[in-house]
């Protein structure tokens, strides 16, 4: 991806205030125009079996691109507006997972850490 991050907030404030809409972006907003955009990528792959969901079709990958562009959008306008880097919580996010999950312990293993039970404490955070 040739832009960072930050020039794509950026290049989002700047597209906000050119149309006076950085009044309606407030986290809330943001937050629910997030979750709708969500919504939208999954009609996509509503009814799909597993393997249609992994063989788009060029035009339906072009819609889901715009999807996934339209959540990152608004994913980076959030962060903006509370002042949040997303890089530094991705990262400290992969270092919790990370703790949570040890590979050793859930290679292959796609259930919960709260689904572990008693077997490892260090699972389910409580350790």
């Amino acid at each position: 991806m040739p832009d960072s991050l930050d020039q794509l907030n950026a290049r989002l404030l700047a597209f906000a205030r050119e149309r006076d809409w950085e009044q309606f972006h407030s986290p809330k907003n943001l937050a629910m125009a997030l979750a709708g955009e969500a919504g939208e990528l999954l009609e996509h792959f509503q009814w799909l079996s597993e393997q249609q969901s992994a063989e788009l079709s060029a035009e339906k990958k072009r819609q889901v691109a715009h999807e996934l562009a339209d959540i990152l959008n608004y994913l980076v306008r959030l962060a903006e507006r509370l002042d949040i880097d997303l890089l530094a919580a991705a990262d400290e996010k992969i270092a919790i997972n990370a703790a949570r999950y040890p590979a050793d312990k859930v290679r292959g293993d796609a259930r919960r850490a709260s689904e572990y039970g008693d077997e490892d404490t260090s699972l389910d955070g409580s350790a």
